[in-house]
């Protein structure tokens, strides 16, 4: 059975908080945050929780002594640090704590979400993805979950980036949507790099939507893109 997976995630960080907020929830997860250890600690012993994600450095109590404080009550939910220290000691002294794996800074939302989900599946949690259902985009189906395109009589495998693009168009459709919007939800930064990736996969998606007369990926110069889709 199904249910909704639910994250304690502390990090001070505001601007990143609500990226990485973003990108869960839209990915079927309950996220509660909290900003210093000590708050952290306060809600996690008033709720239940399926996993942690914790910053190291944070403000009143650090992200080690918090799992500290949490494996003391709960030695089986998953502890997932995020840090941007990456000295061996630094994550021996995490695992020695009680954490089961680290994240370090800067990192890709599409390794946060396959590693959560790892550890939630040990634990025989299945997530209902609410963006995991199939969608009609023009004369397009669009079949998120198992990462295809079907065009007419075309079958077409999608990348998993090419599909989490895809669906963030879908749920921006017809509007503008900024390339800096885009490159912080989905890349997790905004930098020549990632912004060189997210042309060649705008392409791409061009390629596929070709031999559909219904669907547009239409540049706003200096601005994003409009995702239009003729009803």
């Amino acid at each position: 059975m199904s249910k909704i997976p639910k994250i304690l995630y502390v990090e001070d960080d505001k601007t990143l908080s609500f990226i990485t907020t973003d990108n869960l929830k839209r990915k079927g997860f309950e996220v509660v945050n909290a900003t210093d250890g000590v708050k952290a600690f306060e809600i996690f012993s008033k709720e239940t929780f399926d996993i942690c994600l914790f910053d190291v450095m944070l403000p009143k109590m650090d992200g080690f002594d918090l799992a500290h404080k949490v494996r003391a009550v709960n030695k089986e939910i998953p502890i997932l640090f995020i840090t941007a220290k990456t000295l061996p000691e630094d994550r021996i002294k995490g695992l020695l704590l009680g954490a089961d794996d680290y994240i370090v800074k800067p990192y890709n939302m599409e390794e946060v979400i396959l590693r959560i989900k790892v550890f939630l599946r040990r634990k025989k949690i299945i997530i209902d993805d609410p963006e995991s259902k199939k969608n009609k985009i023009g004369e397009t189906v669009f079949d998120a979950e198992n990462l295809k395109l079907y065009i007419g009589k075309a079958e077409i495998n999608l990348t998993y980036r090419e599909a989490e693009l895809l669906k963030f168009f879908v749920e921006n459709k017809n509007a503008v949507v900024t390339r800096e919007r885009i490159l912080n939800v989905l890349w997790g930064e905004n930098d020549y790099f990632a912004g060189r990736s997210l042309d060649v996969f705008i392409t791409r998606l061009r390629k596929y939507f070709k031999s559909d007369s219904k669907v547009f990926i239409e540049n706003k110069h200096g601005v994003g893109f409009i995702f239009k889709v003729v009803e």
